[in-house]
């Protein structure tokens, strides 16, 4: 390790002791919102400093294994100093690495709750189907995480599909996994309308939005259209009496969003809000991050069969991601909420990139 990092690693230490005298100080009850955040701040500390902690250990222990070996005559006794400071030496590789990711700068969403977007691309009813499969997909990881499922927006297709499935999913740390769902999501299978048994490829498109809070941006009433229309059906056929749906454009962009799924205007009004608020963040996150999509059309590519990320092979029992280059032959445990063999695949992917581009 060299002095730049072990000088940046030995203030991280003090800093945290300071932290530890100022969070004794601090009433909570008085100010819980500073204590919180005092505390998770030093919560995050904690994993560097054992890590450096353990390093120095492993430092100590080589250089003792080192001075004995030297003044020892015993060739059983060399083998064994020889052996532990080999060991050794090999977890200090693995702690650096760990601390250098740990060090890595944060994605400031990565703890936020998600709005998750999917809607048909190429591939006509087909694909509008393959978008429920993707939502019952994506269902089905939320409970094997015990996070929450919300439902925001749900818009049927003619067939039995869907033209649009719009929900939250909501936990700590939800959107440092999801983040990596967004691109375009290729189907090949026999689709159950297919008379001739040919394969079809269709595409859905995923968007992962972290979810805004009021705080995260201030917007503007001024800036906000807001026209209620009565809701619709598939064909276009009304399915409400009322007022209720919700459209709000935001002026300054021309950013549009409705809602019709609740009965209640308001109620559709306030998860228009949140759509809303979600892709407004994600924009002004995406002009600060030059490697990040600048909006939504470039997250998730433009639909086509030949834009995709992954690809979920029927036939084959087999789901490929292209941009790792990673398959897996179990399309069905998949397709059931098992994408952690893929998620913990890509986040190690991409830190090995950052930290790549940072030795650079």
């Amino acid at each position: 390790m060299d002095e730049t990092l072990i000088g940046k690693l030995t203030a991280i230490v003090e800093s945290q002791k300071k932290l530890e005298e100022e969070l004794s100080k601090v009433d909570i009850s008085n100010d819980p919102k500073k204590y919180a955040e005092m505390a998770k701040k030093h919560s995050d500390m904690s994993s560097i400093v054992e890590l450096f902690n353990q390093w120095e250990t492993l430092n100590s222990d080589i250089s003792d294994a080192e001075e004995l070996l030297a003044e020892e005559n015993d060739e059983e006794m060399k083998n064994e100093y020889a052996e532990i400071i080999k060991n050794s030496s090999s977890e200090i590789e693995t702690i650096v690495t760990k601390i250098k990711v740990g060090l890595l700068p944060k994605d400031p969403s990565d703890e936020k709750d998600v709005l998750v977007e999917i809607r048909p691309g190429a591939g006509g009813e087909e694909a509008s189907i393959w978008v429920g499969d993707l939502y019952k997909m994506y269902t089905r990881y939320a409970e094997r995480n015990s996070w929450k499922v919300e439902k925001i927006e749900v818009t049927d297709s003619d067939m039995g599909g869907y033209s649009k499935i719009i929900f939250a999913i909501k936990s700590k740390g939800v959107y440092s996994k999801l983040k990596y769902e967004a691109g375009a999501h290729r189907v090949q299978r026999i689709p159950k309308t297919e008379s001739q048994g040919r394969v079809h490829t269709s595409i859905a498109t995923v968007a992962v939005l972290p979810e805004a809070e009021e705080v995260d941006l201030d917007i503007d009433q001024n800036d906000l259209k807001v026209d209620v229309y009565r809701s619709s059906g598939p064909g276009g056929q009304s399915v409400n009496t009322t007022d209720s749906a919700v459209r709000i454009t935001y002026i300054p962009t021309g950013l549009v969003v409705s809602c019709q799924d609740e009965k209640s205007q308001l109620q559709n009004k306030e998860k228009a809000m949140r759509i809303l608020r979600a892709r407004l963040l994600k924009a002004r996150q995406d002009e600060a991050e030059a490697e990040r999509a600048k909006n939504r059309k470039e997250q998730v590519g433009s639909g086509e069969r030949s834009d995709k990320i992954r690809t979920y092979n029927y036939k084959d029992n087999r789901v490929s991601d292209h941009r790792i280059n990673l398959t897996l032959k179990k399309l069905d445990q998949v397709l059931d909420g098992d994408l952690d063999g893929f998620i913990e695949a890509l986040i190690a992917d991409n830190e090995t990139t950052r930290l790549a581009n940072l030795e650079d």
